[in-house]
């Protein structure tokens, strides 16, 4: 493989732009002074935004330049694109809502981690080699497990850092065991080199230890995208986190994850392959499957007795990793519906998710809790933050005109389309049960009364500027943007299934 420095670059754009701005940000906040070092995180934030622009308008993919890069590590398509650009805007947003955040505000070193987690989330975004997927990963999740654990004086906090590293770690060591086991069975490293190897007659006579690889891994990333029964994680680390490090990991890390997982699958254990007379894909299809319900079932059911509103979106979580996976699932058509499915939801939820976390740091800033009952009358004392939090609930139950909808709609098509209509049913009975919690928490804000009425809850100029920015999303990506985000995605389905057919 020739190398060319030059048209190598714009593989890792996004990386080289993140790269600059962790310096950037790094001597920002040594030599500003401290009542100016609150600009630190607009410095990041926009560093993110415009990295993102950039690559899109500059560097991104055609179908002359998509392809394997570096060696093989990078794979610099429309899929990945998808969700770099999908990463950095989560990041972009977290650093935003972290300046408004008293116990992150004036400490730089807060958004140069969220910048070091972003980078590996957009190499997992295009990562096609083992070793350049484990760096990835641990390059993700290392700093998630030091920003859990960011308020050192805040007891929740240390305690969800600790549980979060501890499971965390378990999760990797498990993941990395299934990746060597590929290794060692194949003697590469290039994940479509193992695919290659997997389908000749010196291996097409035993499926135990690909089947055994396969467990391993899917229980991995079990882990990193907060499935059941490898959930158990998430309430606590998402109540004791400092909520932007909350609303970053639940949406960065799952969208990079989730990229890597069918990137992964596809490439690895495609759907034409066959050893020792067992369709492989058949058995890591039927596996998600059932983690899809048991997911979904597991987050709504429990979502329903939570008096946190942390832990109730925690939960919420899990049940919608339940939903993605009906698009993992769903890959057993070769039609890239479902792949577009996946990447339209993750990036409306990316929106959704911060929009609702953002809603949260304003409220538990000004009135110290995050109990839902407290949030009684909080369309009387902020309207706009009130209307901002219902319509990301609105999103998140799929109901139009929010996001939410068209996509949950997209993942239920993909799972008819796969001929796993079952499936569906089970989704959209979930969805009738994830409604009712939704709209109690609206009922609270517009209904009830509470103690604190007359406390008011100031946002920022800032603030109120990214709440809105960020629900316009979620409403015109539900509206008038839907059809040609999701054609951009099925632009990246196809990049997907191009190169896994040859």
């Amino acid at each position: 493989m020739e190398f060319n420095f030059l048209q190598s670059l714009p593989a890792i754009a996004p990386e080289i732009g993140l790269t600059v701005m962790a310096v950037v940000v790094l001597l920002l906040d040594v030599y500003l002074p401290e009542s100016k070092r609150r600009n630190v995180g607009f410095v990041a934030g926009f560093g993110m935004l415009a990295t993102a622009a950039a690559y899109f308008f500059l560097w991104a993919p055609t179908l002359e330049t998509q392809g394997l890069y570096w060696g093989g590590n990078i794979r610099h398509d429309t899929l990945a694109e998808i969700f770099k650009i999908m990463v950095l805007i989560a990041g972009a947003i977290t650093c935003f809502i972290g300046v408004d955040a008293k116990s992150l505000a004036r400490r730089g070193e807060f958004f140069l981690i969220i910048i070091v987690s972003s980078l590996g989330a957009t190499l997992m975004a295009g990562a096609t080699d083992l070793i350049m997927v484990i760096l990835a990963l641990e390059t993700t999740t290392i700093p998630l497990y030091v920003l859990a654990a960011f308020r050192r004086d805040d007891t929740r906090s240390a305690e969800s850092g600790m549980k979060y590293f501890l499971f965390g770690s378990f999760a990797s060591a498990i993941l990395l065991y299934g990746i060597s086991l590929l290794y060692g069975f194949t003697g590469h490293t290039n994940l479509y080199d193992i695919a290659a190897f997997l389908g000749t007659e010196a291996f097409s006579s035993n499926a135990v230890p690909v089947l055994i690889s396969i467990a391993l891994i899917i229980t991995g990333f079990g882990f990193k995208i907060s499935a059941v029964p490898f959930h158990f994680w998430t309430p606590d680390v998402y109540e004791g986190a400092p909520t932007p490090v909350t609303a970053f990991l639940s949406v960065a890390s799952k969208a990079a994850s989730f990229s890597l997982l069918v990137r992964f699958f596809l490439a690895v254990f495609p759907l034409g392959l066959v050893i020792d007379g067992l369709t492989i894909s058949s058995f890591w299809i039927q596996t998600v499957a059932a983690l899809a319900v048991i997911s979904m079932t597991f987050g709504n059911l429990l979502a329903l007795w939570q008096k946190n509103i942390k832990r109730l979106l925690a939960y919420s979580s899990i049940a919608q990793a339940g939903y993605i996976l009906m698009g993992v699932a769903a890959l057993s058509t070769e039609s890239g519906t479902s792949v577009a499915a996946i990447g339209f939801y993750l990036f409306m939820y990316t929106f959704t998710n911060l929009l609702a976390f953002g809603v949260i740091v304003y409220f538990s800033e000004a009135t110290g809790s995050e109990n839902i009952r407290d949030l009684a009358g909080l369309s009387r004392r902020n309207p706009m933050l009130a209307l901002a939090f219902t319509i990301a609930l609105l999103s998140l139950a799929g109901i139009p005109p929010a996001a939410g909808f068209f996509g949950k709609f997209f993942l239920f098509q993909a799972a008819v389309e796969a001929n796993l209509t079952w499936l569906a049913i089970i989704g959209v009975l979930n969805a009738i049960v994830a409604l009712y919690y939704y709209l109690v928490v609206i009922k609270v804000m517009y209904v009830d009364h509470g103690d604190y009425e007359e406390m008011e809850i100031p946002v920022s100029r800032a603030g109120g500027a990214v709440l809105a920015v960020a629900s316009l999303a979620v409403v015109l990506l539900g509206t008038i943007l839907t059809t040609p985000f999701f054609e951009w995605a099925a632009r990246g389905a196809e990049a997907l299934f191009r190169i896994v057919q040859g």
